[in-house]
């Protein structure tokens, strides 16, 4: 079967910001979450992908086919949704989907109604009296109603309330049921990390740092309390270290020789506890590589 998508050796260059080399490939039926500071190459390695913005070099692929601007016909296999919501202003939401749903052959009404309703979207407002929520809820629909295989989500959830938030992740987990669709999604709430994605890549200055499944992050890190007397000691794989007297707090990406290393010093009241997975992308993001690759 062909990979979802595939990035290879993908350099796009401005005058401030270079982004890659990136290498990159994702299977269908995957989640895949790009995590990364502000201005870290988020936003322009999917636009790069979908086509909005055309790499210096390096090949792109989805489901086998070159992202080629001049045979637009992989796009139909896509899904959408970006950090700017463009549309006809002045029509209204519906009209806006039924000019969409003209280039789409596998587009459905129905679908597109059901998720509108689902989504409490005003399908009989203009374009540009619709709040930035539901800017984001019309552009979800748009990107949802003709079942692409790959769903590309710049911030999708950005702007919109709790509630709509909840539903949209759980029309997303719909979208992977069958299990052959794949959704590649930036996000700066990290709680949703936790429920949507399956793996994490982490990115910086244009470049990813390393990409791992999220469960595996689950299993490693660990914030450990222990009582220890004397000097602090290096503590290995350590990411922070806090003392108030003889009892210690640390956390480690890889607990298992944290702990090791804790019993051969002679630490006492050794307890560790698990961390959520926001807890360790908070950990990463702030630590940079060096956390990244401990």
């Amino acid at each position: 079967m062909d990979k979802a998508f595939q990035y290879k050796d993908v350099v796009k260059t401005f005058p401030d910001f270079k982004l890659g080399p990136i290498n990159l490939e994702l299977e269908p039926g995957t989640v895949l979450g790009l995590v990364g500071p502000n201005g870290a190459g988020k936003t322009t390695s999917i636009q790069c992908l979908v086509g909005l913005l055309r790499a210096d070099s390096g090949e792109m692929r989805v489901f086998g086919c070159p992202n080629d601007l001049n045979k637009p016909e992989w796009k139909l296999d896509i899904g959408y949704v970006g950090d700017v919501h463009v549309f006809y202003e002045r029509w209204t939401a519906a009209r806006n989907l039924h000019f969409l749903s003209q280039f789409y052959p596998d587009w459905s009404h129905q679908k597109a109604s059901e998720l509108a309703e689902r989504f409490q979207l005003p399908l009989n407002k203009r374009a540009k009296d619709l709040s930035t929520g539901n800017r984001v809820k019309l552009s979800l629909v748009s990107a949802l109603a003709h079942s692409p295989k790959l769903l590309l989500l710049d911030e999708p959830t950005s702007g919109i309330d709790p509630v709509v938030r909840t539903e949209v992740l759980d029309v997303l987990f719909e979208v992977l049921e069958t299990g052959d669709r794949a959704i590649f999604y930036t996000t700066h709430i990290l709680p949703e990390i936790s429920r949507l994605a399956d793996e994490l890549a982490f990115i910086d200055d244009g470049q990813i740092w390393f990409r791992t499944p999220k469960e595996d992050l689950i299993d490693r890190w660990r914030r450990i309390s222990f009582r220890l007397a004397g000097a602090d000691p290096a503590i290995k794989s350590a990411v922070s270290h806090r003392r108030e007297g003889d009892n210690h707090q640390v956390i480690s990406p890889d607990f298992e020789v944290t702990l090791q290393q804790l019993k051969e010093l002679g630490a006492e009241n050794i307890q560790d506890m698990r961390m959520s997975i926001e807890e360790i992308a908070v950990q990463i993001l702030k630590g940079g590589k060096g956390v990244a690759s401990a």
